[in-house]
């Protein structure tokens, strides 16, 4: 893809010296002309950070991921942090409880007439009834042992920084602690009768065995449609239309990074059908432009845009704002793009290389580009 990364990343001489040696090393794996020499760069990664898990320093692995200088940089470290979670639960010799969140992908709108804010509950009425469905059709690996929170939470709840003081906290003990650490409910304010779309997870212990992985299917088997139904029917309140959308259930580094992936996606599914239903209704088959921006309020400092229009009408078009997160590459997103506009039978569909501003310098107004507005010395490819 054309579309350059918008973002920008700290210096590696602003790194802590641990840091610094472990961007160093990561490098060095990336570049390594063997394998063998790969692996023993990695084999060092996932000694440091093993030892910062068990020292409890959140803070310290928190900097070594903000101050990655590259995105290739923090994907090496993110997949080592991700094996050394799962590595330490499976090294314990006794029976010990492995934490795992399944991210939940709620669409909420107001109904059609209705007015003022409702609040979705952040606490689920009857968990028991959501862990029973995921029994029943054998998730976790048919584990029968395990528990649900009764509460939704939000990402912040796993962040990197917190995770060492998890691993800590999942010692055996009774299943009736359904969360060694206590969790925050985070409701969902729903204001609009337009869809909005909400990353939440419901969190969990397991008890199992040593060397027992209980999250190695990352597929939404036959529990998901009535986990889903379950779901919606728990966060439902009066005026509100609700869907629920569960993901397989993953250790806590994971779930967050597919989670924000999987919110991001149908809230661009979202954005995709309306508008375009919108516009072949008004002015014909659409044209999508996609480009890069810098924008100081965004993750990393850029983000994607894609503009929806038609020439037919110059003064309609509609635009959605893709974010980018750490470990994302940004051809990978550009590809999610491309290919759900494919499925929405959108066929001029135009990418635009180089970085360009946050807003449009004559109106002020958040930049979003037309076939008739890209520069002309800009590099366009058609897809």
């Amino acid at each position: 893809m054309s579309v350059p990364d918008p973002r920008t990343f700290p210096s590696s001489s602003d790194a802590a010296p641990l840091a610094a040696r472990l961007h160093t090393l990561a490098e060095a794996s990336l570049a390594a002309t063997t394998g063998q020499v790969s692996a023993a760069r990695d084999a060092e990664i996932a000694a440091a950070i093993r030892a910062l898990l068990l020292a409890g320093d959140g803070e310290a692995l928190a900097a070594l991921f903000t101050s990655a200088p590259s995105v290739s940089v923090y994907r090496q470290l993110w997949r080592s942090l991700a094996e050394r979670e799962r590595a330490l639960i499976a090294e314990r010799s006794a029976l010990a409880t492995t934490p795992f969140a399944i991210p939940v992908i709620v669409v909420a709108a107001r109904d059609t007439g209705g007015d003022g804010r409702v609040a979705l509950p952040g606490a689920l009425d009857d968990p028991a009834a959501l862990a029973a469905i995921l029994r029943e059709h054998g998730a976790l690996r048919g584990n029968q042992t395990f528990a649900l929170a009764g509460t939704l939470v939000g990402a912040d709840a796993f962040d990197v920084e917190r995770l060492p003081n998890w691993l800590a906290a999942t010692t055996l003990r009774d299943i009736g602690d359904v969360l060694p650490m206590a969790v925050q409910p985070v409701p969902i304010d729903v204001s609009e009768s337009i869809e909005t779309v909400h990353l939440r997870f419901v969190a969990g212990t397991a008890l199992a065995a040593p060397g027992v992985d209980l999250l190695s299917d990352g597929t939404v088997g036959g529990w998901g449609m009535p986990m889903a139904t379950a779901l919606a029917r728990q966060l439902t309140r009066p005026g509100v239309t609700v869907l629920a959308l569960p993901r397989a259930p993953q250790s806590l580094v994971t779930a967050v990074h597919h989670g924000r992936a999987a919110q991001r996606e149908v809230t661009a599914q979202l954005f995709a059908a309306n508008a375009i239903r919108k516009l072949r209704a008004s002015v014909g088959e659409p044209i999508a432009v996609i480009s890069a921006h810098r924008n100081a309020a965004a993750p990393g400092g850029g983000e994607l845009r894609l503009s929806l229009s038609s020439p037919f009408d110059p003064r309609e078009a509609e635009g959605f704002r893709c974010p980018l997160y750490a470990a994302d590459r940004v051809g990978d997103v550009v590809t999610m793009l491309v290919d759900l506009l494919r499925d929405c039978r959108v066929t001029d569909i135009r990418t635009l290389a180089g970085v360009h501003a946050d807003r449009d310098p004559e109106t002020g107004l958040t930049l979003l580009f037309k076939p008739e507005t890209i520069p002309a010395a800009a590099r366009v490819t058609t897809h």
